[in-house]
C-alpha cells in the first residue's frame, strides 16, 4: 500500500453516497493559493431544508423554508469565519467556539477540548473542524475529529492533526465512511487528495461528485498567498 498516494475527489466522492460533512484544505497545484472547501449533505427532511450564504466573507447554514425547521440546534451555524490569520470551517457551532478560544489565547486543540461528538444518538455525528494560519507568505494547517469512543457514546476521542502546506497537495476529512445505519464514523487520517488551481473545476468536480440525492450545499474558498485576496464559489442545490 503506498502511504502516500494522492486521490482525486472525484473518486473518492463518486464511491460514497453518504460522506455527510466535508471539509477539504489545501495548497493549488500551482502554489499560489490556499484552498478550502466544505460540503453539507443530508437524508432528513430537516436536515435538507438548507441553504449555505455568505454574510462580509463569513459562511452560513440557514433554513431554505423557515417553516419546515424542526430541530435548528444541530443544522444552523457559521461553517466559516476569520481570525485575524486564522480561517476557520467546521460542520457545527464550535466554529464559534474556535474563534472565541482563539480571542481567549487558546490553541486550536485547546478551545476544542469544550467540545464532543454531536448529541445525536445512535449516529454521533463526529465534529469536523479545519483551521488555516496565515504567516510569511504562506500557511500551515489543522485539521479536528471529536469522535465516540464506542457505540455508547460515553466518551471523546479527540484528534488533531497539523499540516505543512505543499502544492497540489490537500488533505479532506467527512463525518462518515458512508451510509448506514446507524451511520459509520469516519477512520483514519484525513485522506490525501488532490488540489487544482481553477475554482471553477474544483468546485465542479465536487459537486458533480455527490451524490445527487443527498447533497444539500458547498462553498470553496481560493486565498492568493501574495496579496491575500479571495476568490470564492457557493452552490445551493434548494436555489
Amino acid at each position: 500500500m503506498d502511504i502516500y498516494q494522492t486521490h482525486s475527489l472525484s473518486d473518492l466522492l463518486r464511491n460514497n453516497t453518504y460522506p455527510g460533512r466535508g471539509i477539504v484544505i489545501g495548497m493549488s497545484d500551482d502554489g499560489m493559493k490556499a484552498v478550502t472547501a466544505y460540503f453539507i449533505m443530508g437524508r432528513s427532511q430537516n436536515s435538507r431544508n438548507r441553504v449555505f450564504t455568505e454574510k462580509n466573507g463569513e459562511v452560513f447554514t440557514e433554513p431554505f423554508d423557515a417553516s419546515k425547521v424542526q430541530d435548528p440546534s444541530l443544522i444552523i451555524y457559521a461553517a466559516l469565519r476569520r481570525y485575524e490569520n486564522h480561517l476557520i470551517v467546521t460542520n457545527g457551532n464550535q466554529t464559534d467556539t474556535i474563534y472565541e478560544g482563539l480571542r481567549r489565547g487558546l490553541s486550536f486543540s485547546q478551545a476544542l477540548e469544550a467540545r464532543q461528538f454531536e448529541p445525536d444518538a445512535p449516529n454521533f455525528t463526529p465534529r469536523i473542524s479545519g483551521m488555516l494560519t496565515f504567516e510569511n507568505g504562506g500557511f500551515t494547517y489543522q485539521m479536528s475529529i471529536l469522535k465516540s469512543i464506542d457505540p455508547e457514546g460515553s466518551a471523546c476521542a479527540r484528534y488533531t492533526f497539523d499540516y505543512p502546506a505543499k502544492a497540489g497537495l490537500g488533505h479532506f476529512l467527512h463525518t462518515y465512511v458512508g451510509d448506514g445505519n446507524p451511520i459509520p464514523t469516519f477512520q483514519g487520517e484525513p485522506e490525501r487528495v488532490a488540489i487544482g488551481s481553477d475554482i471553477d473545476r474544483v468546485t465542479g468536480e465536487i459537486w458533480q461528485s455527490l451524490n445527487e440525492d443527498n447533497k444539500i450545499s458547498l462553498y470553496v474558498r481560493m486565498i492568493s498567498l501574495a496579496d491575500g485576496t479571495c476568490e470564492s464559489r457557493l452552490v445551493n442545490k434548494n436555489q
